[in-house]
């Protein structure tokens, strides 16, 4: 009798739990991991930090070093080089032209070879433009060679076809455009000295044409330039100084209010749904839309004014949004911001309350507790879920005013970081500050995600 137990089946893998999950994962990827991964490396990633030189006038050829970008340069030669026709639309680039042509020299000998545009005057073009017969301009200067140099390919370095004299009739048979590379000698981060060959797209050429600048580079490295470049900004600490101001006075205010606006939907008064459609107007309405409303209230004929002039409190309008009333500037965004987002706030805390068992709140009113007693050792205790989630969100979403705060002053007497973010990007065309910027407020948002997940638990939350 075999006395072994049979074998186990293997255990069946769920994968239900995993296929489910499968999208939110990609979404998470495609369209906050990446996006937020590119916009960090944008930061401190320069694309154009170095040039990289060649020993010859081709990208095939060695690497002779590398120059920082703005480095002084001696320009040592020059050469044509072939370059695709997509490359040519390339900014900066420096061309020339060349022909290839044929024609008899002094001794009657047929010379077939190139020559560049400068040395052939067109004296025949077909229907579309393109020359087709030409003739060798006369040089100037009396120690000049009177005879024009015809190469075996477009470019002076290489061999001699032949040479032809002034006012010679040549057939111009091919045309080609090259770029042009300078041979340039700098210093490298090191101080060591650095020569060899570099496209002319990324060389500032200087009037002389014997000094230059690397004009922006063709290799990338990690960098804090463009952070220091953000600190240094002088709108950099008035805008930070503004939105920690603005984070200040907006959510203790809207917490306080939130607060209410749910306990008066939460007390069941006669007309109850009346509330709850009021407190959610602002919903449907846009930050910038806010903004413009609360605009027209300040402005010198706007309701503000007029309710003064009516009540008899101020003879003559006033003007409240200019850059010498700053303050009053900062609390119309205070009150747009307040009356606009609210209700995002409340919208979470009323769905706390609706989690709250309606016998907790009974067997508090019958042992005597007040309102107050009840909201402050009841009903806020019980609400922390629901405030760590509204604190968390009221306080990105305020690092990320923007749209009011334009409305109101136009980005320049107050600015905030969102403001300097779309500035960076938008006026100064410089996307890695741009980054900065967005990065230093992720950041800032983080921070204050993670001081509410630690300052507001729950008893389980502080005995686990």
């Amino acid at each position: 009798m075999n006395s072994n137990p049979p074998p186990k089946k293997p255990k069946k893998r769920n994968w239900a739990p995993y296929l489910l999950i499968l999208p939110s994962v990609v979404y998470l990827a495609l369209f906050f991991a990446w996006p937020m991964a590119r916009g960090l490396v944008l930061a401190v990633w320069d694309d154009e930090a170095l040039l990289t030189l060649h020993t010859e006038a081709g990208q095939e050829s060695p690497v002779a070093g590398k120059l920082p970008q703005g480095t002084q340069l001696d320009i040592l030669d020059q050469q044509g080089n072939f370059v695709s026709p997509e490359e040519l639309e390339t900014g900066n680039l420096i061309t020339e032209t060349w022909f290839r042509i044929k024609g008899e020299d002094a001794a009657g000998q047929t010379v077939e070879g190139w020559a560049p545009e400068s040395r052939i005057r067109i004296r025949e073009e077909a229907e579309d433009g393109t020359p087709l017969v030409g003739s060798v301009r006369t040089k100037l200067g009396t120690t000049a060679d009177p005879l024009t140099s015809i190469y075996a390919e477009p470019n002076k370095n290489s061999p001699l076809a032949g040479k032809l004299e002034a006012r010679t009739r040549v057939d111009i048979e091919e045309i080609t455009v090259l770029e042009v590379w300078y041979k340039v000698k700098g210093e490298d981060a090191a101080g060591q000295p650095v020569e060899g060959w570099a496209q002319s797209r990324y060389i500032q050429v200087f009037s002389d044409e014997t000094r230059g600048r690397v004009d922006r580079g063709n290799t990338g490295q990690i960098t804090l330039a463009f952070i220091k470049k953000m600190v240094n900004d002088r709108f950099f600490m008035p805008a930070l100084k503004t939105t920690l101001l603005l984070m200040v006075i907006i959510i203790p205010t809207q917490f306080v209010l939130a607060v209410i606006m749910a306990l008066v939907i939460q007390a069941r008064l006669k007309g109850n749904s009346l509330f709850l459609y009021v407190f959610a107007i602002p919903l449907g309405v846009s930050d910038l839309a806010v903004g413009i409303v609360w605009f027209s209230i300040f402005t010198q004929h706007g309701l503000l004014n007029s309710v003064l002039q009516g009540l008899g409190l101020i003879d003559s309008p006033r003007l409240y949004l200019t850059a010498d009333t700053r303050q009053w500037i900062i609390a119309a965004i205070w009150l747009a911001e307040v009356w606009r987002a609210t209700s995002i706030v409340m919208v979470i805390v009323v769905s706390g309350l609706q989690a709250i068992s309606q016998e907790v709140l009974e067997a508090a009113e019958l042992f005597g507790a007040n309102l107050w007693q009840r909201v402050r050792y009841v009903i806020l205790p019980l609400l922390k879920p629901s405030l760590q989630v509204a604190l968390i969100l009221r306080t990105i979403l305020a690092l990320q005013v923007f749209a009011v705060v334009i409305a109101l002053s136009g980005g320049d007497v107050v600015t905030v970081l969102a403001n300097e973010t779309f500035r960076q990007y938008s006026d100064f065309r410089n996307p890695n500050v741009a980054a900065s910027y967005a990065g230093f407020i992720l950041l800032l948002s983080m921070i204050s995600a993670f001081f509410y997940l630690r300052t507001i638990r729950t008893t389980e939350e502080l005995s686990a």
